[in-house]
This record gives structure tokens, sequence and C-alpha cells, in this order.
């Protein structure tokens, strides 16, 4: 596997004009010069000629397994850099065991101080690098950041998968190697000196597809570069946006109908947020079916408190561009609404005030009747908050105005409602905000109220003679049975 690493991270230079790299000022890595290493194998082969445009080729130190230091950029002249930087890279493609902190030791330093520099070298924007250069460099960093994550906790023991914002997240131990590795794909991806032209033939569609993968990690330091750079590169390339959207649209489907266990939901979420900010309208119809295919099912899975923060954002966002999607997203909460799970209900109550600060009357009236049923059946939750969250609806201004614009269609289906709580909940706090919403309608339209409150009082009524029926009925059969006794009775 060695042999097979080397190899591959050993080109001859390239003859091809490099690019120039500039970046601006030079970020301040926190350490100082570095002595920086190669690889030597007896596998390798010594390097080519020199090329007109890299100078003098480096002399290929004898054959040996040991790492030893090469010079830095500075102590070099401009004409061997070329050479000198892809030596730095066939360096860096050397893997480490990070599970043994008391192994090499020194060479793992050696490589850390090799990706200082070449991160710093790429940043610093003090030479060009050729596109031979740029595609072993791309080549040196999925040789290090590509890898089989390891499994999770719940698949190492075999236990019932517990909740995911109570376990522990794994670090990755070879974190400071892999930080620098990602740096320099981000100072590579955001330089305004990459052409897209160039650089794309690198970052292919099955470089994009293998970031996705990675986005299953479970340590959040890597998920965050992760979010960075793919972002950077959507923006960059255009030509890669399509293939994007439909990866993370089927990462969202085996997550959704499959697994329900995916650590980057969250991540992708807030790249998407940023894309639909960007939607230019009016909506195209793959946007749309995006967000009733993808996004709304995402309301699904039991873990959605871990990532509904960005899922709502999204959400919010799509009826904002186009207000005639608040129907198509009130009724797919709707949809999914939580039976039994009342910290999820807590949460769908704030994403619909959201949505309901966003949607117009004639969208609003298209769905209030299935709407104010299921509040209806909120406000009357044994669980205080989700009554409580409910009830705060009220508090907002928009959606008490479409209220009050649909006063004849909403009160009727939540008086008893109402009704129940002020006469019935445990809790003090419902108890006073329902007393203030229920002056409010009363305020709003006391002819309307006083006809809900005839039409509720008639139907306990009925109520109360059907259940005095009832009672009445066992009691006739409970006489009659008393009277027989025991003649009618059967032995087997």
């Amino acid at each position: 596997m060695l042999r097979k690493i080397m190899k591959g991270g050993h080109r001859k230079p390239s003859k091809s004009d490099g690019n120039d790299f500039g970046f601006g000022a030079p970020r301040n890595s926190g350490s100082g010069p570095a002595n920086n290493v190669v690889v030597n194998h007896s596998s390798r082969a010594a390097p080519g000629p020199p090329s007109p445009h890299t100078g003098s080729a480096i002399v290929a130190p004898p054959p040996m397994n040991t790492v030893e230091p090469l010079p830095l950029f500075r102590d070099v002249p401009v004409s061997e850099r070329q050479n000198l930087f892809l030596r730095k890279l066939q360096v860096c493609c050397f893997q480490f065991d990070f599970t043994d902190t008391l192994k090499s030791v020194r060479e793992k330093e050696i490589k850390r101080q090799t990706l200082l520099e070449l991160v710093d070298f790429i940043q610093s924007g003090s030479g060009k690098i050729t596109e031979n250069c740029q595609e072993e460099m791309i080549k040196m960093v999925s040789v290090n950041i590509f890898r089989c994550l390891p499994p999770a906790s719940h698949e190492n023991t075999g236990q019932v998968s517990s909740d995911p914002e109570e376990e522990e997240p794994y670090l990755e131990p070879s974190w400071p190697h892999l930080q620098l590795v990602y740096e320099l794909l981000l100072r590579y991806v955001v330089s305004s000196d990459t052409d897209t032209k160039v650089a794309k033939r690198y970052i292919d569609h099955s470089f994009v597809l293998k970031l996705l993968d990675l986005f299953d990690s479970e340590d959040p330091r890597e998920r965050e570069y992760l979010k960075t750079i793919l972002h950077r590169i959507y923006g960059k390339f255009m030509v890669h946006r399509p293939f994007i959207r439909k990866a993370i649209n089927n990462i969202f489907y085996r997550f959704v109908y499959e697994t329900e266990r995916h650590s980057g939901i969250g991540e992708l979420l807030e790249i998407l947020g940023s894309i639909i900010n960007g939607f230019a309208l009016p909506m195209k119809e793959e946007h749309k079916l995006f967000l009733v295919r993808a996004l709304i099912p995402l309301h699904k899975p039991k873990p959605i408190s871990v990532y509904h923060q960005q899922l709502s954002y999204c959400i919010t966002q799509f009826v904002e561009k186009d207000y005639k999607l608040a129907d198509t997203v009130i009724r797919g909460l709707l949809k999914y609404w939580p039976v039994t799970n009342c910290q999820k209900e807590v949460l769908f109550l704030g994403e619909l005030e959201e949505v309901l600060e966003a949607t117009q009357s004639a969208e609003f009236q298209r769905s209030m009747v299935p709407l104010f049923r299921q509040i209806a059946r909120c406000l009357t939750s044994s669980h205080f908050q989700v009554a409580e969250r409910a009830l705060f609806l009220w508090n907002n201004e928009h959606i008490v105005s479409l209220i009050a614009q649909n006063r004849s269609v909403v009160l009727p289906i939540i008086f008893e409602a109402l009704e129940k709580n002020i006469h019935g909940h445990w809790n003090q706090a419902v108890h006073g905000l329902t007393v203030n919403v229920r002056k409010m309608f009363l305020e709003m339209d006391t002819e309307l109220f006083e006809e809900c409150q005839r039409q509720y009082v008639e139907k306990k009524s009925r109520a109360r003679d059907v259940e005095e029926q009832r009672e009445l009925t066992w009691k006739r059969l409970a006489d009659v049975a008393a009277h027989r006794g025991g003649e009618d009775m059967v032995t087997v």
C-alpha cells in the first residue's frame, strides 16, 4: 500500500505555464519556520530531467525507508520551487497511525510542519504553481481525507440507537494533519486566481461525491470544514451546481426512508439555506419538487431536533421567496405532525409560526381548516409546553390579523378547546394565556363569540343527555340481569 501511495504522489513536473496563486496577505500559522521532509523509498525512480519552466530538478535522496528533512521554500532558488513543491506533496501523502500517540512522533510532526508550509506558500502568493502541481496537490488531498469513516457507536455495540443529541461526538485522532489538508484545499478553492476551467479537471464529480460522503463524519470540526469547502465549490464551479443539489437530494432520501442516521444533515441544510436564498424568481419547478420531495419529508425522522433549526430556515426561505408555496408547506407539516412526541410538536409549532409570518391571506384560507383543527388539539394538550407554544401564536400580530380576517371559520373550530382549557387545564400559565386569547376573540367579534358559546352550551347539553341515556340503558340491563338471576345461565 505504501508503494502505491508514494508512486501515485510522484510525477514528472509538467511543462505547462503556472498560475499565480495570490491569496492576499499570508495567514500566521502560529508556528515558526518548519523543517520539511521527504519519504525515501527504494521503489521510487529518480526524477526526470529538469523542465524549462520549473528549473533544475532536485536530486533524489538515496533509497531508504526513513523520513528526511527538505529545505524551506525560501531557502531554494525560485526555479527549483516547483520540484520542491512536488516533493513536499509526496511527504504529505505518507500516512501515519494516530491511534498510537507514541508511534512515529518525529515523522508526524515533520509532516504537520510540511503541511503548514504548503498552506502558507499557497496562501501567500509568493510563487507560481503549475497545472501539474495542482493535479498532484488534489491527489495528495484525496489520499489524506478520503478514507473509510469509523463505525458509529451504535454500530460498534449493536445496541439500540440512542438520542444523537446525547451521544459524545467522536474526535478524529488524525485531525492535526487533516485540518491542515482541509485548509490547503480551502485556500486553493477560494483563490481568485484559481482558474475553474483548469481546476474542474481535478475537482470533478467524483471528487465532489467523495466530499459529500465525508459529511457523515462524527467529528464536528471536519463537518464544519466540509461545509465551507462545498459551499465555496458550489459558488465557484457553476458546472457542478445541479450535480451537487442532486447528490444532496439522494443523501436526504436515504436518511429519511432508510437509515435515519447521518451526522451531517444540519451542515448540508446550512449550505442549502444559502443556495435557496439565491434562487431566482420565478422559481424553477425543479426547486419546488426539491421542497416537496426532500425538505418536507425531513420532518419525519426522530432525530429532527438535531437539524430542525437549519431545516426550518430552508422551509421559511421557500415561503418568503414564493408566498404561494405556503399552503404546500403547511399541509406538509400537518402530514408529518407528531402524535406522541411532545418535543417535536413544540418544534413544529415554532416552525409553523415562522411560515405563517410569511403567509398571505389567500394561502392561509386554503389550509386554515385542517390547520386550526390541529392547533385545537395542541391547545388542549396535557403537556404544558405544547399548549403554551400553541397559545403563543396569538402573540404574533401578522397571525392575529389573518385569524381576525377569517374569525368566522377559525373561532368555531377552536372555541371548544379554549373552554376546556379554562375549565380544566392543570397548568396555570396555560389557563392564563387561554383567558387572554378568549378575551381577544370576544373583543374581536362579540356576536360571533356569543353564537359560538351558545352552540358550545347546546353541544354540552346534548352530550349530557346522551350520557344520561347511556347510563339509564345500562341500569335497565343490570336490573333485567338481576331479576333473571342465574335461570338462563349456560354451563359447559
